[in-house]
C-alpha cells in the first residue's frame, strides 16, 4: 500500500488538472479499495493494445495514461523515421470520452511535430486500418474498447502496413513509454499539424469494401436483411456499402442505430452474445427476413443469424461464419484460376476445420496467435503470397488485404453475397454450412469465459494456468491426452511417447490439450479483459446432410460432458 499511496500522491502535483487532484485526494481519504485498484499497476499493451476502465490513476484510461503512451510513441516514431515528415491517422468510436481522448492524442502528436489526420466524427476500426495505407501514414491510432462494458475505453496502435503493432515494435514502443514520467508529456498542440478528415476517405474505403466484398450474387432483390449497429460506428458505413452493392431490402433497427456509449438497449454490445441480437432477430421474424447482422461498437466483429432447417433464426458462431466465408472466397478464387501462392489464416484457438478446408483447395494455411495483428503480420511477412481471407473464432473476419484488421463492414457484405447467392440457387447459408461439415468434417466448438476482477482475480487466473501446466489433465471424456502445446515455453509434448517439438511462433500464455480422438481444449487468459477463456473443439464425420441433427446432438452432448468433467460449467 505504501507504493500505491506514493504513486497516487505523485498525481497531486501541479502538472495534473485540479479535478483530477480532487478525485485522487478523495480516493486517498475515503476509498482505499478504489485507490488500490486505480494505482496498483500501470496500464499495459495487451493483445489488442491498451484497454481498461476510465478514471484517474495509472491503471485507468485517462488523458495522462494515453498521453504518456502517445508521447512514447511520438519519441519512437521520431527515432525510427528521423528526417521524415511523420504522419499519423486517428479515429475513434462511440464510447464516452472517445472524441476528447482522440483530440488529446492528436494534441500530443502534433506537439511533437507529427502531422495528424483526425477523423471529424466517429468511424469504424476497419476504416482506420485502411486509412493508414491510403494516406501513406507511418502509424494509426483508434480510440475504442471494442465490445467491453460502457465504463471502458482503449487505444490501439497500427503500423505502416495498416496492421496493429507486433514485435519488435510493440516492445520498443513500450520501452520508450517506460522511460517517461507523466511530466514529460507535451500537451501543447500545434493546430497547424492537425487536419480533419471525413468524406474523401469514407468514399475510398467504401469503394474498396464493395470491390473486395461483392461477387455479383444473384437474388438480391428477394433477399431481406435486418441490420443493427448496436449503438456503434458501423451505421456510418454498412448501410451505404450494402446499398452500393445492390441490396435494397435492408431493415435497420432504429432503436439501436444512434451511436451511444451507454449501449442502452443491450446488456453487452457484443454480437457474440445472443441477447445482443434479440431485437434484430425479433424484427426478422416479424418481416420474414433471411439474415440478421449485428456489429460491435467499433465494427470489427460481426454476429450473423440465418434461418436453420426448421426455418427459425439461429445465431452462428465465429468459427462457422469464418469457414463459410473462407470457403466461398476460395471457390471464387478457384473459378478465377488459382496461381499456387494463395494462403488463408486463422488462430490457434479457432476451429481446426480450417486445415482440411485449406487442403481441399490446395492452399497454404497459416496458424497464428490470437489477435488479427498476427494475421496482418503474415501478409507483411510473406509478400510473395496472396492472402485470400481469414478469421478467428471471436466473430472477426478479414476479406483480402486492403484492410489489415477484423473488418465487419466488408465481412457483412460478403455474408450477404453468400446467403443471397445460395437462396437464388435453391439452397441457403445454413444448408451450405452443413455441406461443409460433410466435405471437411463436422467440428463443433464452445467457448467458456470466466471473469475474475481486480488483483485477486488476476492472481486466481495466474494460478489456474500454473495448475494446468504443473498438474496436466491426463484424459478428456475418456480419450487420452496425446499432446500438450505450451505456447509460453514454446514446447509441444507428446504425453504418450514423451517426445517434444518446438513451437515456431511467438510466445504467449496459452495451453492447448489435444486428445487421441481429436478433442481439443485451450486455456488462455485474455490480454484485454479480466478473464480466462477456455476453448473446446470436438469433431466427428458427417456421412451425409441427413444425419446432421443426430451428429450435432452427439457432439453437443460430448462438449457438455467435457465441461462438466473439468468443472467449468
Amino acid at each position: 500500500m505504501d507504493s500505491i499511496l506514493n504513486a497516487a500522491k505523485s498525481w497531486l502535483s501541479d502538472f495534473f488538472d485540479a479535478d483530477v487532484k480532487t478525485e485522487i485526494q478523495n480516493l486517498i481519504d475515503n476509498d482505499p479499495d478504489g485507490l488500490k485498484d486505480s494505482f496498483y499497476k500501470n496500464m499495459e499493451f495487451g493483445t489488442g493494445g491498451m484497454r481498461g476502465i476510465m478514471g484517474v490513476g495509472t491503471n485507468r484510461i485517462n488523458k495522462y495514461t494515453l498521453g504518456k503512451s502517445t508521447q512514447g510513441l511520438s519519441n519512437y516514431l521520431k527515432k525510427v523515421y528521423a528526417g521524415e515528415e511523420i504522419k499519423v491517422v486517428i479515429a475513434y468510436d462511440c464510447r464516452h470520452n472517445s472524441d476528447t481522448l482522440a483530440k488529446t492524442v492528436a494534441d500530443v502528436l502534433s506537439a511533437n511535430g507529427i502531422k495528424v489526420f483526425l477523423f471529424s466524427e466517429l468511424r469504424t476500426t476497419p476504416e482506420l486500418s485502411f486509412s493508414v495505407r491510403h494516406l501513406n501514414c507511418h502509424a494509426g491510432i483508434v480510440l475504442t474498447a471494442s465490445h467491453n462494458p460502457p465504463e471502458y475505453n482503449g487505444y490501439k496502435v497500427y503500423w505502416t502496413d495498416g496492421g496493429q503493432i507486433v514485435p519488435p515494435q510493440d516492445g520498443e514502443i513500450i520501452g520508450e513509454i517506460d522511460k517517461l514520467a507523466y511530466e514529460d508529456i507535451n500537451f501543447e498542440a500545434n493546430a497547424d499539424l492537425i487536419e480533419y478528415i471525413d468524406k474523401d476517405v469514407d468514399e475510398a474505403f467504401m469503394s474498396a469494401s464493395v470491390a473486395n466484398g461483392s461477387f455479383n450474387a444473384k437474388g438480391k432483390d428477394d433477399f431481406k436483411i435486418v441490420f443493427t449497429s448496436l449503438h456503434g460506428t458501423s451505421i456510418t458505413a454498412i448501410p451505404e456499402v450494402l446499398k452500393r452493392a445492390g441490396y435494397k431490402n435492408v431493415t435497420i433497427i432504429e432503436e439501436q442505430a444512434k451511436p451511444d456509449g451507454n449501449f442502452p438497449t443491450v446488456k453487452s454490445p457484443n454480437p457474440e452474445e445472443p441477447e445482443a441480437l434479440a431485437m434484430a432477430i425479433k424484427k426478422a421474424e416479424e418481416i420474414g427476413a433471411d439474415m440478421v447482422i449485428g456489429t460491435d461498437p467499433d465494427s470489427d466483429r460481426l454476429g450473423i443469424a440465418v434461418r436453420n432447417l426448421e426455418g427459425e433464426m439461429e445465431l452462428l458462431n465465429g468459427n462457422q461464419t469464418m469457414v463459410m466465408m473462407t470457403k466461398f472466397l476460395l471457390q471464387k478464387r478457384k473459378e478465377k484460376g488459382m496461381e499456387g501462392n494463395e494462403f488463408i489464416a486463422s488462430t490457434i484457438v479457432s476451429t481446426p476445420m480450417m486445415s482440411p478446408l485449406a487442403k481441399a483447395y490446395g492452399v497454404d494455411y497459416k496458424i497464428v496467435l490470437t489477435g488479427f495483428k498476427w494475421i496482418a503480420k503474415m501478409i507483411k511477412d510473406f509478400p510473395e503470397q496472396y492472402f485470400v481471407g481469414g478469421g478467428e473464432e471471436s466473430f472477426g473476419f478479414m476479406v483480402g488485404d486492403f484492410v489489415r484488421d477484423k473488418d465487419a463492414v466488408t465481412a457483412t457484405l460478403l455474408a450477404c453475397e453468400i446467403a443471397s447467392d445460395a437462396k437464388a440457387k435453391g439452397s441457403s447459408f445454413y444448408k451450405e454450412l452443413i455441406q461443409c461439415y460433410v466435405d471437411y468434417g463436422f467440428y463443433k466448438e464452445k467457448l467458456i469465459s470466466m471473469t475474475k476482477k481486480g488483483i485477486s482475480g488476476a492472481e486466481e487466473i495466474k494460478q489456474m494456468m500454473v495448475d494446468y501446466r504443473e498438474n496436466p489433465i491426463k484424459e478428456i471424456d475418456g480419450s487420452k491426452v496425446e499432446w500438450i502445446h505450451d505456447y509460453d515455453s514454446s514446447v509441444a509434448k507428446n504425453m504418450i511417447t514423451g517426445e517434444t517439438e518446438s513451437i515456431d511462433i511467438p510466445k504467449s500464455n496459452v495451453l492447448i490439450y489435444t486428445t487421441e480422438d481429436g478433442t481439443r481444449m485451450a486455456a488462455r487468459p485474455s490480454g484485454t479483459e479480466p478473464k480466462i477463456k477456455f476453448y473446446f473443439s470436438v469433431n466427428a464425420e458427417l456421412g451425409n446432410a441427413g444425419d446432421f441433427e443426430k451428429v450435432r446432438k452427439q457432439l453437443d452432448q460430448k462438449v457438455d460432458r467435457i465441461v462438466s468433467e473439468l468443472k467449468l460449467g
